[in-house]
């Protein structure tokens, strides 16, 4: 389905140089705030303590988040578990208090809004938790790259797996840049949102990919990088459409979803606007840098002639 299509195509590659500058000095920026700033983990990552509450009725969480302000953690994560009736607590650690005297805290400060709220469960999220967290989630991130890979190399070809992975890891890096320097708390729920624009960002790189096959396959005067432009050009309807309606879904979560799902949300949101770019300006552009071809995609059927052979011309 198409709402639009372009005629002429956009050049595209004219002007990749330009934006691929400015690609490796925002990389570079992001791992400069990576290394110097590093990222503000969530409880899941730092160890703390978790208490689980239960009020009477639907709970109001703005005031038990006001509440935790006051007594000085402002960090804390608050959200509905299971009912609305049920409160998650996630406070990170306080020197000089025991998860016991922190529970006793919040739970004295949060009767004296509700008498009738009581304490469900206590439970102490120690650092060795969190160290395994952060292997698993690296190890998650590693599957990830090694697995897109494989499926680019098998595919299409090398070139464009460099090309894909190369332009993946720019997104994250970024998107991590983004974290480190405005010091967005970085939790598990923004991990399986990195992870989800990987494989976001290469589903648009793959389409692009094929478009570039087929153009081959059609276009045998077209230069490569007249290839490319048309390739990337007769995929902007399907773009705009794909990803304007997976922003508005996000965008929705973003701005109504709660702080539960905010830093979710807004980790999505610029991964995917980075993808749209990565996957036009980043991954076909090393594409072609690196050499790609028609005779890498499209394999030529016709055989060559030999004139001692009987059977040369005849078709298979």
């Amino acid at each position: 389905m198409e709402f639009f299509r372009i005629r002429r195509d956009i050049p595209f590659m004219e002007r990749a140089l330009i934006f691929n500058v400015i690609s490796f000095v925002t990389f570079l920026a992001a791992v400069f705030f990576l290394m110097h700033r590093g990222l503000h983990l969530s409880v899941e990552f730092t160890g703390g303590t978790v208490v689980e509450v239960q009020y009477p009725q639907a709970a109001q969480l703005e005031p038990v988040r006001a509440t935790m302000t006051r007594l000085g953690y402002a960090d804390a994560q608050v959200q509905n578990f299971g009912t609305s009736r049920d409160v998650l607590i996630r406070l990170p650690l306080k020197q000089g208090l025991t998860s016991a005297q922190q529970s006793d805290q919040v739970m004295t400060a949060l009767k004296t809004q509700d008498p009738q709220v009581s304490l469900q469960r206590v439970e102490f999220v120690g650092p060795q938790v969190g160290k395994e967290l952060v292997t698993n989630g690296l190890a998650a991130l590693a599957c990830v790259v090694i697995g897109i890979v494989i499926y680019l190399s098998f595919r299409f070809e090398w070139k464009y797996a460099v090309a894909g992975i190369i332009a993946n890891l720019h997104d994250m890096v970024i998107i991590l840049g983004f974290f480190a320097y405005f010091q967005w708390e970085f939790s598990l729920s923004v991990l399986a949102a990195i992870l989800a624009v990987l494989g976001y960002s290469v589903n648009e790189s793959v389409v692009i990919f094929d478009r570039i096959r087929e153009t081959f396959r059609k276009q045998r005067k077209m230069t490569v990088m007249e290839v490319v432009d048309h390739a990337i050009t007769s995929t902007m309807s399907r773009t705009i459409i794909t990803h304007g309606c997976t922003e508005m879904m996000v965008l929705s979560m973003f701005f109504f979803g709660g702080p539960t799902l905010h830093y979710f949300a807004l980790a999505l949101t610029v991964g995917i606007l980075f993808g749209i770019y990565s996957s036009v300006f980043v991954a076909a552009a090393l594409a072609m840098w690196f050499g790609v071809k028609r005779e890498d995609l499209v394999k030529d059927k016709k055989d060559k002639f030999d004139p001692n052979d009987p059977n040369a011309g005849a078709q298979v």
